[in-house]
């Protein structure tokens, strides 16, 4: 009896080992060496205290945080409209599109990032086209904020379609008549029947948007000008170029805590729908 009361404990142990050992430790390790001084390893905030006085790295963090949260929301206002078509729409139309929306699940990060730049750039192809039927187009998106926007939904939207589309689908068709039946409107219906059914895999869905996208660092390493920076890149330098690793671990633990309020958002929406916040 006691050997079957062990044995799935044995099952999950070395996942648990994996996850202490490179997860856990690491992430103790970098709270420690964070409130390191680079010169003595005496305790201090100095570390902090750079990314929160230097202006540099607070525009760092702002710009960081406008590309994040404006990814956020675009992806989520597109990606659900997107959703719902694929959902309720019968055409031929609906169907190609979402084989469409899988393609960008199966190209490699650095291609599609290429990929846009050969687009975007101001000789690039769209560029070339304007100009053969006699326009002049230069966006201007290389190396400025509204190129990563453009890369990161071009990465994000077909994930955050796909967990949207699965949610839809606990929505029957009859649901949808039957509130038609009694007076709804298209609005009332979005309002009253789909945006409550789904909202749970909307607050998932922008979370793991938020996340992905904080410590970012393809897009905005090849997309991204010199200043300012995402957070990603900045760790980057700091740790690769600077060789300041008291510093990276100071900023690992800023990136870390700015996607823990994503993710306490998301608990949170998920404790108020089981009845278990209290208050």
């Amino acid at each position: 009896m006691s050997d079957k009361k062990w044995f799935p404990y044995l099952l999950v142990a070395p996942s648990f080992i994996i996850v202490v050992l490179f997860v856990i430790v690491p992430m103790i390790n970098s709270i420690f060496q964070s409130f390191e001084h680079p010169d003595d390893g005496s305790f201090t905030f100095e570390n902090y205290l750079y990314f929160f006085t230097d202006e540099v790295q607070k525009e760092n963090i702002l710009y960081t945080l406008v590309i994040v949260l404006v990814t956020v929301v675009l992806t989520f206002i597109v990606s659900y409209a997107l959703a719902i078509f694929l959902r309720f729409s019968k055409s031929k139309v609906a169907g190609w599109i979402g084989w469409l929306v899988l393609i960008p699940r199966f190209v490699p990060g650095l291609v599609a990032v290429y990929s846009m730049i050969l687009m975007i750039r101001d000789a690039g192809v769209l560029s070339r086209i304007a100009n053969f039927f006699g326009y002049d187009l230069s966006l201007g998106w290389m190396y400025e904020m509204e190129g990563i926007v453009l890369m990161n939904l071009w990465f994000n939207i077909p994930f955050s379609t796909l967990i949207l589309l699965s949610a839809l689908s606990n929505v029957k068709d009859s649901h949808v008549d039957s509130l038609k039946d009694v007076g709804g409107n298209n609005f009332q219906v979005l309002t009253k029947l789909l945006l409550p059914i789904t909202y749970k895999d909307m607050f998932m869905s922008m979370t793991f948007v938020f996340m992905g996208n904080i410590g970012s660092f393809t897009t905005p390493f090849l997309m991204g000008g010199n200043h300012p920076k995402m957070l990603g890149v900045v760790l980057y330098d700091q740790f690769n170029s600077y060789m300041d690793y008291e510093r990276a671990a100071a900023l690992s633990v800023i990136m870390f805590v700015l996607c823990s309020f994503a993710a306490v958002a998301y608990i949170a929406s998920n404790l108020r729908e089981e009845g278990w916040e209290k208050g």
